[in-house]
């Protein structure tokens, strides 16, 4: 969950190098705007925006964070829906968003601390483009991942079914051992569950929401009981609440076909979400169970770039190459830390195995930056 997070002071310094070289590369301007990227000046207490109209088609954001605090970008559509984000913006670091955008409204928004409804500025899309997807390799990756999608929902369904189950029959050992089962198929597809305004930090907001005016529920609020008194006899009207937004989601999500940008920023999402909150524990702070949604979150950014594969093959093969390599060091480092048909919880690793983590997914994060700038070439 992306909205809100409490990010270690040794969090920022890890991700600081990856951040530093995502923002360097630009890989080309927006493919509808003819005068470059929109230069995005964030601090804690303003989002200046250089223009706020621009053509249809490819728009790159160049964003800079000249505050204090850790900050977001995003590119809303009506009703909160997200066109595009870049996350985990360190103080004095830069990073690029590359966004399809159609004519029509939408807001550009910064997030300094990362929480509540951003500092928004219109922006006016104008014209015509013809989309990325008319390349008949780009139209079917976004197909392929469409169907990972679904493999995914069902799963994510039933389980959340099983633990709702549980928790109402007030089960805990059970309930506690579904948890994390249901959550890895959640963290797989987060970056099209992520396009729904509100129903992410519902299901998935950890309990800092409170701050941006929401009710603390969801995975994390029945994982709190679960794990801190171990009385779950309150929680019936939270685990309906989650079945009933998961079933919302499940829907939501089979209907929708991720743009090519947004299939290659999720890939992306997925690493800085391990390296924001699960490397610090941060994620599942009460069960320590952060290494199923640690391996959840690489193989739903694995699945991105298998379904963008022949695209990316056929533009940049050496890029490719790389990503394949970066991959097989992320699931040799992980499978340390096996535990039968689990993983070992994050509290009994230590600094040491954890920087180990941390240093593979940066160094796959870094060529995964370099993705939606070959998608975006026409």
């Amino acid at each position: 969950m992306r909205t809100t997070k409490i990010i270690a002071l040794t969090a920022a310094g890890l991700l600081g190098g990856t951040l530093a070289a995502c923002g360097g590369d630009d890989g080309g301007t927006g493919q509808g705007d003819s005068t470059g990227s929109i230069t995005v000046k964030a601090t804690d207490t303003s989002c200046e925006v250089d223009r706020n109209t621009v053509d249809a088609g490819t728009s790159v954001f160049s964003v800079t964070n000249s505050g204090s605090k850790v900050t977001e970008f995003y590119v809303y559509a009506a009703g909160d829906r997200v066109m595009g984000e870049v996350e985990n913006i360190a103080p004095g670091l830069s990073r690029q968003l590359h966004v399809e955008l159609p004519a029509g409204a939408y807001q550009a928004t910064c997030k300094p601390g990362m929480i509540g409804k951003g500092i928004r500025t219109a922006l006016t899309v104008s014209g015509s483009s013809a989309p990325l997807t008319d390349d008949a390799k780009v139209a079917a990756a976004t197909d392929s991942y469409q169907r990972y999608v679904r493999s995914q929902t069902g799963a994510l369904l039933d389980k959340t079914e099983e633990f709702v189950t549980a928790v109402k029959a007030g089960d805990v050992q059970k309930a506690k051992s579904l948890y994390p089962v249901a959550r890895t198929y959640w963290e797989r597809i987060e970056p099209v569950a992520e396009v729904f305004g509100d129903l992410d930090p519902r299901i998935d907001g950890r309990e800092e929401v409170t701050e941006e005016g929401m009710t603390f529920g969801g995975f994390h609020r029945i994982e709190k009981d679960l794990w801190t008194t171990g009385d779950v006899s309150g929680d019936a009207a939270i685990a309906d609440q989650l079945l009933a937004d998961v079933k919302e989601i499940v829907t939501k999500a089979n209907a929708e076909k991720l743009s090519p940008l947004q299939l290659a920023n999720g890939a992306k999402g997925l690493l800085d979400e391990v390296a924001s909150g699960k490397i610090t524990g941060e994620e599942d702070r009460y069960s320590h169970t952060d290494l199923w949604d640690f391996n959840a979150n690489v193989e739903g950014s694995k699945a991105a770039i298998a379904a963008l594969r022949p695209v990316l093959s056929e533009r940049d093969p050496a890029l490719v190459k790389t990503l394949d390599t970066e991959f097989a060091n992320v699931d040799a480092e992980l499978a340390k830390y096996r535990d039968g048909d689990g993983w070992k919880l994050h509290d009994e690793l230590t600094e040491a195995q954890l920087k180990g983590l941390s240093d593979a997914i940066n160094a796959l994060a870094e060529p995964i930056s370099k993705v939606a700038a070959v998608v975006a070439q026409k």
